[in-house]
């Protein structure tokens, strides 16, 4: 089993003053797996920026445009009232959309079974013509379009289980029914959507505050795994957000290490049904530095088979 570990300097760059999505989330993340001796066996690749042709496929290209526009010489440009720019902020973003494309090159190669993309700002929240919630680009989004465009994919899954609602990937794919987007998330929370949706590729999940791991998993089995078999994915790709952790004060789920590992193995079991084993995951959430790198080896551990 070998799996790609896709991040870049430039993603280290962005930041937004003081904030809870900081350049130490990488940090963190890289020194566990150092330590844990995961970063030994990782396939270490360096993202490129993404093509602007493909970005405009996910996104209104007048919003690309305005970004390009709106990226400072200096100081910060906010976005939303939880979202700004820097410098490097553009450059970061386009890596981070470049590392889920890719991922998928390198799966549907068959250079590698599977590939995480440490990667920052997220992307989850991004809409079609939006920036919101630390989210510039949409990455997971951006990887499914390539899959799709470029190898002519005809079933594509996208699983979130980050805290939050991934509102920006129901936002651009809902009605595409060569899209399965599946989705748990705290409700009612930010950024307070996905009790609306009635898209038919779209699941959403919504989890009361306090739920732990027994609630999470009958979730998932409840409502994940039996549509995810019958649309039967030629590739999965994870929304991979550590921000439902115990640990986490920035929200009130309570999930644990080893419900992580959990999920991710659930994921792999279907990909390898249906997808050659294919899955690139994407960095979401995840903001207590301790609980988000622990959680990240959990995740790249049951991707390669371990316990």
């Amino acid at each position: 089993m070998t799996i790609a570990y896709i991040s870049h300097p430039e993603c280290l760059l962005h930041e937004m003053g003081p904030h809870p999505e900081q350049p130490a989330r990488l940090n963190a993340i890289a020194d566990r797996l150092i330590a844990c001796g995961l970063d030994a066996v990782l396939r270490h690749h360096e993202a490129p920026q993404v093509s602007r042709s493909l970005l405009e496929q996910v996104h209104d290209p007048a919003y690309v445009q305005s970004l390009f526009a709106a990226a400072p010489t200096s100081g910060y440009h906010p976005l939303d009232p939880d979202t700004s720019m820097n410098p490097h902020s553009l450059p970061a973003a386009l890596r981070a959309a470049g590392a889920a494309q890719l991922g998928v090159d390198l799966v549907m190669s068959g250079e590698v079974d599977r590939a995480f993309c440490a990667v920052r700002p997220p992307g989850h929240h991004a809409e079609r013509d939006r920036a919101m919630g630390f989210c510039l680009f949409n990455n997971v989004v951006v990887g499914a379009y390539h899959a799709l465009g470029h190898y002519g994919l005809e079933r594509v899954a996208i699983l979130d289980f980050d805290v939050h609602h991934g509102n920006g990937t129901e936002h651009i794919v809902q009605g595409d029914e060569r899209i399965l987007f599946c989705s748990t998330f705290q409700h009612p929370f930010y950024p307070h959507t996905g009790d609306t949706c009635r898209a038919g590729n779209v699941i959403n999940t919504p989890l009361p505050a306090g739920t732990g791991s027994e609630g999470f998993r009958r979730a998932v089995e409840d409502h994940w795994l039996g549509p995810l078999a019958d649309f039967a994915p030629q590739l999965i790709l994870v929304s991979a957000g550590f921000d439902a952790h115990q640990a986490d004060d920035m929200a009130g789920l309570n999930l644990v290490d080893t419900d992580y590992h959990w999920i991710t193995r659930r994921i792999c079991e279907q990909a390898e049904t249906s997808a050659a084993g294919r899955v690139v995951s994407c960095l979401e959430g995840g903001y207590e530095l301790h609980a988000l790198a622990r959680s990240v080896e959990a995740h790249l551990k049951a991707f390669l088979g371990a316990t």
